[in-house]
């Protein structure tokens, strides 16, 4: 019996590698379980029997693909939690920009093939795993900025930080063929350099914002004593 339990978390790790592969390069509607099968080297009946069909695989294969993912890149970027808000900031993005330009990566493209053709498929899972990632970015922008500032600032200035570590994956991918030589081209071939350099860039633009808030506090105060 134990070597049949054995077997079996192999071949369910096995289908959950192989699907994320197949459902990053085609997405859900192109994937068959039949290819899943082949390439995993199991039958069909196997993904029935560990995941109730391709619907349920779905959702586990980008759950599994971003949790190894996650291993590999953890979210704090190596940043001690005892670190000043601006440095933690910068771990979390410099993870996430090394996360998604990751060759081994499979759930952000799993995720943009379901943005390209979305099936509604992936949006409980996606949401539950997603959450804690964003309430921590959230939480650090809530720190850094000023007291005053709103919580629409915030979630203005958290989906700034995310998509200024998000859209040079999409432009790397399709400026597939740049070389280097072309100065028009926006292709990031130095993610480390930009990690650098979009932190730079997001806390500059905090600051501005926490000044703006302070100066207009600070002048609301003023009205009011002069009244």
């Amino acid at each position: 019996m134990k070597v049949l339990r054995q077997d079996a978390v192999r071949t369910r790790k096995s289908l959950l590698t192989v699907a994320s592969e197949v459902f990053a390069e085609k997405g859900y509607r192109d994937a068959t379980v039949a290819e899943i099968s082949e390439r995993a080297g199991t039958n069909v009946a196997a993904i029935s029997y560990h995941f109730g069909g391709k619907e349920a695989l779905y959702g586990e294969a980008w759950r599994y693909a971003l949790r190894e993912s996650i291993k590999t890149h953890p979210p704090d970027g190596g940043v001690d939690q005892s670190a000043p808000p601006e440095k933690r900031l910068a771990g979390q993005m410099a993870a996430l920009l090394r996360r998604i330009n990751d060759t081994r990566n499979k759930e952000f493209w799993i995720s943009y093939k379901e943005m390209a053709n979305p099936t509604g498929l992936l949006d409980e899972v996606m949401e539950e795993e997603i959450k804690p990632l964003r309430r921590r970015t959230i939480a650090l922008v809530r720190e850094i900025l000023s007291p005053g500032n709103s919580e629409e600032e915030v979630r203005f200035c958290a989906t700034n930080i995310v998509g200024l570590c998000v859209i040079p994956t999409l432009i790397n991918m399709v400026e597939k063929r740049h070389d280097g030589s072309d100065n028009e081209s926006l292709r990031v071939d130095d993610i480390e350099g930009y990690a650098k350099h979009v932190v730079t860039f997001a806390l500059a633009g905090m600051r501005a914002i926490r000044y703006n808030s302070e100066e207009n506090m600070s002048t609301h105060q003023r009205g009011s004593h002069e009244k």
